[in-house]
């Protein structure tokens, strides 16, 4: 498939989204940064949404929990463009009764080129970088044109 290149913006909407046994962790990481993230969207699953909001002040945009489909909520959300980076503390040592679409959430992520962080260290070097508040294009498939081919050879 071509590609083609598309400018993220210096304000960004950030996904955050963390398994049970990781929704401390990324409280406590998102109360730490609370003044960077204050400067972009945010958008979580249901219930890390909630913690966050409730325990930080920051504004989160909720969808549903991750097991009832807030992981493919925003796995759509990336497809359309509207999410820019996702941050997803991911347990490991956890098995997931929604392993399937965490797995679909983190490929959508890769197709569509956008920053992911699954811990701690990686978050806070994505959110440190002097990228982080200004534009930055990225390459992503160009679907448009290869729906427009594929009708013509139809």
């Amino acid at each position: 498939m071509e590609q083609k290149q598309q400018t993220l913006p210096a304000r960004k909407n950030i996904a955050l989204v963390a398994h049970d046994g990781k929704k401390a962790a990324l409280q406590a990481w998102c109360s730490k940064h609370k003044d960077d993230l204050s400067r972009h969207t945010l958008y979580g699953t249901g219930t890390t949404g909630h913690l966050i909001e409730r325990n930080t002040g920051l504004e989160v945009i909720k969808l549903l929990s991750g097991p009832m489909g807030g992981d493919q909520q925003l796995g759509a959300k990336i497809a359309e463009h509207e999410i820019h980076m996702l941050i997803f503390f991911w347990d490991p040592l956890a098995s997931q009764p929604h392993d399937p679409d965490v797995k679909a959430l983190l490929r959508l992520a890769a197709v569509w080129n956008i920053p992911v962080a699954c811990n701690e260290v990686s978050a806070d070097m994505i959110l440190s970088s002097s990228l982080m508040h200004s534009e930055l294009e990225r390459t992503l498939p160009d679907y448009e044109k290869y729906l427009a081919t594929r009708q013509v050879n139809l």
